[in-house]
């Protein structure tokens, strides 16, 4: 008899300390075996190693990519996909946009299966769609009292008076309770002159030229520092979810276990320098804050698109290009890279990198580097296609774009200056722009 062959996806949601992907290691192993027993054989492996599968922001490049060949109906090398094999449902799925995105692409073709611990499920009929309907359930209800215990858990840190446990702030040292005694004083000093009338890019502009870096090594900007100067901890009170906490004992602001920078009634003044909504201020009551809005991506390829310019070492910019207004009518918008975070010196119409996209995902001659649903490709050249659907098939096909400086005196539309990075670029020929 001959052997069905599957693809073996694994996923956990954290690595271990010395991130050695043992996790999805073993996961692959119990695949293996789970496919032998069951008269299939993995021919093809998909990982996503320290990916959460319960918030839809996060992206999973293992999982699109297993979607991806699944609609293809092979894997690149490894020949035809007849079925998908996992130690769990949850693995595949925590969320029911994610089990309809897999059962779509599992169904695609006839003749498929999903091969669990306890056997090959048929996912056309009615039984084998149950039974994912229910390890979805399942998935769900488990994620939401994750999701609670969690929060508890932050809520009485906080209410402990406790620092944050992420990554620790710009200021403190690492026990993030001692002050740094440099990066306080730039946050004390930033403070003064932001009362006194300076603007945020140029302390950001100070900071860069004194060769400082965030916590996490980004280079300073205006909207980094305007959250680190109006964060309630520069002056010892204590925030959580948004909204400064208030000591029930007292009624007053809770003050944290640190060492303050400032005093609260210079945190309040710099504060108020920022007018009532501004995205860069959502803290607590004393501040004011953005309401009833969610800030986000305004145009459709912010975020994916990196600076093409050549820098004076020879380099590559590669600093991430923003999207602003125009007042020219054919370009109502351009992507720019930014001067002070970067080189300053590249910039393209907006609706001429949106078509560039297109005709990458969607070529004339159908010859894409990606194959993708013809449904799709209606529904995005339809319009039928919504921004945050659009923003997610191009973070699933390319791993960012690359805009190449225009030509002087050049007033026609260059698609060619619009060069992909393919995700999984070692299966494709070298990156080609668009034509």
């Amino acid at each position: 008899m001959d052997l069905i062959p599957v693809a073996s996806y694994a996923r956990t949601s954290q690595d271990s300390r010395p991130r050695d992907e043992r996790g999805v290691r073993n996961q692959h192993r119990i695949n293996e075996r789970t496919a032998r027993d069951h008269g299939c054989v993995v021919v093809a492996t998909y990982t996503d190693n320290a990916r959460s599968a319960t918030k839809d922001d996060r992206q999973r490049p293992g999982f699109d990519r297993l979607l991806a060949d699944l609609h293809r109906g092979h894997a690149f090398t490894a020949g035809p996909l007849r079925g998908v094999v996992a130690v769990a449902d949850d693995r595949l799925y925590r969320r029911p946009d994610d089990f309809i995105r897999f059962m779509a692409a599992l169904t695609s073709e006839p003749d498929r299966v999903y091969v669990g611990r306890d056997g090959l499920r048929d996912p056309y009929t009615k039984q084998g769609l149950l039974q994912g309907v229910e390890s979805l359930q399942g998935a769900v209800a488990e994620g939401r009292m994750r999701s609670l215990r969690v929060q508890d858990w932050h809520w009485s840190r906080a209410m402990d008076g406790l620092p944050h446990s992420g990554p620790r702030p710009f200021g403190w040292q690492e026990d993030r309770q001692t002050l740094h005694p440099v990066e306080s004083e730039l946050v004390r000093k930033a403070i003064e002159d932001r009362i006194a009338g300076s603007s945020m890019g140029q302390v950001a502009r100070e900071w860069a030229a004194l060769g400082m870096t965030g916590t996490r090594g980004g280079r300073p900007n205006p909207q980094t520092v305007t959250q680190i100067i109006t964060a309630p901890r520069v002056c010892g009170f204590r925030a959580h979810r948004g909204e400064l906490l208030i000591d029930p004992d007292t009624g007053r602001p809770l003050v944290g276990a640190w060492e303050a920078i400032v005093p609260p009634a210079q945190w309040a003044a710099v504060c108020a320098t920022f007018s009532a909504g501004s995205l860069y201020v959502h803290r607590g009551p004393l501040s004011p804050r953005l309401t009833g809005r969610k800030a986000g991506p305004k145009y459709v390829a912010s975020g994916f698109l990196r600076c093409g310019a050549e820098t004076e070492g020879g380099g590559r910019c590669d600093q991430l290009m923003g999207g602003g207004k125009t007042a020219i009518r054919k370009s109502p918008y351009n992507y720019v890279c930014t001067a002070g975070r970067g080189c300053g010196r590249c910039a393209i119409s907006g609706p001429l990198v949106e078509e560039a996209i297109e005709r990458l995902l969607f070529p004339a001659d159908g010859k894409a580097k990606v194959r993708l649903p013809e449904s799709m490709r209606a529904r995005w050249r339809s319009g039928d296609m919504g921004f945050e659907e659009k923003r997610r098939v191009i973070g699933s096909v390319f791993a960012h774009l690359v805009i190449t400086p225009g030509k002087k005196g050049c007033v026609t539309w260059d698609h060619s200056r619009v060069v992909p990075v393919w995700k999984w670029a070692d299966r494709f020929t070298p990156a080609e722009p668009a034509a």
